[in-house]
């Protein structure tokens, strides 16, 4: 099974791969030299999903590295600024030795572009699972944005499904005093999803306001809003687009092509999706026969 990293930096098509080796040398890790950096010279990751850190948890850490030192170097790469540093891995150990005073730091140099920077960002802190929901949303929304890539693509990527990818990214729309209480852990993700049935902003506020005063939970809160909704004025739906024969004939010709595949042995799986502008297939292939 392919790693998070190897998901990111290439596939596992061979003309692929030689196109990304071209822009993303590996690293020997035999040949990394431990360089001690000034601590004032370094700055902290601005792709770091992390926005709230436990300070008691940096507290255990630097007790901990004073006894034992540093055991694993951070990784940094050169910043804008000559002679100035940026963390890729390691922000946690950076912080406790930080704490302890130290004027210098153990570091690995790398030279890697933003692309891969924020995406082992991302990737380090997913594998700690310590990430709150509306962190990993917003990590989600940089690596789209910069790697100029769909959510679907994404999801594959980090090995999720896109259902996963896209619930994260929808919480992004929650007012910001919304977003800060699930940072806080004030509210939990299932909460906040509940909350985003509610399309009327005053409404909405006016629900989790009640959800953090009361202290309801998931199930209580589920029942006021579907009281709610049910009390609202049902809006008409819009008309359906008529869809042309051409179109038709395309989805239907689709369609026996599948079928054909199935008869063949292979047990595929096909989930079709009706947009507004556009009817989406997906069709998954499995490498081995069943």
């Amino acid at each position: 099974m392919k790693s998070p990293f190897s998901r990111f930096f290439g596939s596992g098509d061979k003309a692929e791969e030689a196109e990304q080796a071209a822009e993303v040398k590996p690293v020997n890790k035999a040949s990394e030299e431990v360089v001690k950096l000034p601590i004032a010279k370094i700055s902290a990751n601005k792709f770091q999903p992390r926005t709230v850190f436990d300070e008691e948890k940096i507290e255990e850490l630097a007790r901990t590295i004073e006894i034992h030192g540093v055991i694993q170097p951070i990784v940094v790469r050169a910043s804008e600024q000559e002679g100035d540093y940026e963390i890729i891995a390691g922000e946690r150990r950076f912080r406790a030795m930080s704490s302890l005073g130290w004027e210098e730091v153990p570091a690995i140099i790398r030279q890697l572009s933003d692309k891969e920077t924020a995406s082992i960002a991302l990737i380090e802190n997913l594998q700690r699972e310590e990430l709150t929901s509306i962190e990993e949303a917003n990590a989600y929304q940089n690596l789209l944005e910069i790697q100029g890539i769909t959510q679907e693509a994404l999801a594959q990527r980090l090995g999720k499904g896109q259902s996963t990818v896209a619930n994260k990214l929808r919480l992004l729309k929650l007012p910001e005093e919304i977003q800060m209480a699930l940072l806080n852990r004030i509210i939990t993700e299932r909460h906040a999803r509940v909350l985003l049935k509610i399309k009327d902003a005053d409404k909405q506020k006016k629900m989790f306001d009640e959800t953090v005063e009361q202290g309801l939970n998931v199930k209580q809160l589920e029942m006021r809003v579907e009281k709610l909704l049910s009390t609202e004025p049902k809006k008409a739906k819009p008309r359906r687009k008529a869809v042309s024969r051409d179109v038709r004939i395309a989805m239907n010709t689709i369609k026996e092509s599948l079928s054909m595949v199935t008869k063949s042995g292979i047990n595929l799986s096909a989930e079709e999706e009706e947009h507004e502008e556009y009817y989406q297939i997906t069709v998954k292939i499995p490498k081995k026969k069943a």
